[in-house]
């Protein structure tokens, strides 16, 4: 079985940054390694990515959108992430179950019960072996980004302390699953502390 990886936090915390640098590292030393998104990642997940994220067009309530990542995820799932899993490759992923728990649970306000349950079936209990929690004040994330926003960035400040809370809590319910690092230190520091923790992973399940 592969290593899972998910890298997870507001807008404009740099996990896409990271997970790329990540996934560049580890093909430099030669670990079979790839690198997906959520949603995205099939044709499905990215024909999905550009209704959820495009900001004119049709409102999307709460519930179609919790139901649209899920059919996102359970195409990767199924056609990326436990294939590769199962050849002994590395998956780097940028984002993952948790971010439709905070953004929907937290932020939409959508009962949090039943995301775990729709979370459990659309994954088969698949979990990351650590996700990285990238830490960063909403206020400081969304002066990062760059670019017309999308649905979610044009959220109010309200919403994003809100996501920010959910993944603080669910960081601190799974201390060994998670690593919090926080994300306004410099590119290159964060960039040393992931490293230091999937080497470790890496050497203790011999891919290096």
């Amino acid at each position: 079985m592969g290593l899972f990886i998910a890298f997870e936090g507001g807008e404009g915390c740099g996990k896409s940054t990271q997970s790329r640098a990540l996934y560049q590292t580890l093909q430099g030393r030669g670990v079979p390694v790839i690198l997906t998104r959520e949603p995205g990642g099939t044709a499905l997940g990215d024909a999905i990515r550009k209704i959820l994220r495009r900001q004119r067009g049709e409102t999307i309530s709460p519930q179609a959108e919790l139901f649209l990542f899920t059919a996102a995820r359970i195409q990767l799932v199924t056609d990326v992430i436990r294939p590769a899993l199962r050849a002994g490759q590395v998956v780097v992923c940028d984002r993952f179950a948790a971010s439709t728990m905070v953004y929907q649970g937290y932020g939409r306000q959508l009962d949090r019960s039943m995301i775990e349950r729709i979370n459990r079936m659309a994954t088969r209990e698949l979990q990351p072996d650590v996700i990285f929690f990238l830490d960063l004040p909403p206020e400081e994330g969304l002066v990062r980004k760059r670019g017309l926003p999308d649905r979610f960035e044009l959220e109010g400040l309200s919403f994003h302390r809100d996501v920010r809370e959910g993944y603080a809590r669910m960081a601190a319910s799974q201390p060994r699953r998670w690593t919090t690092i926080d994300a306004s230190l410099p590119r290159g520091r964060v960039r040393e502390m992931v490293w230091a923790r999937v080497k470790g992973l890496l050497n203790a399940r011999g891919y290096l």
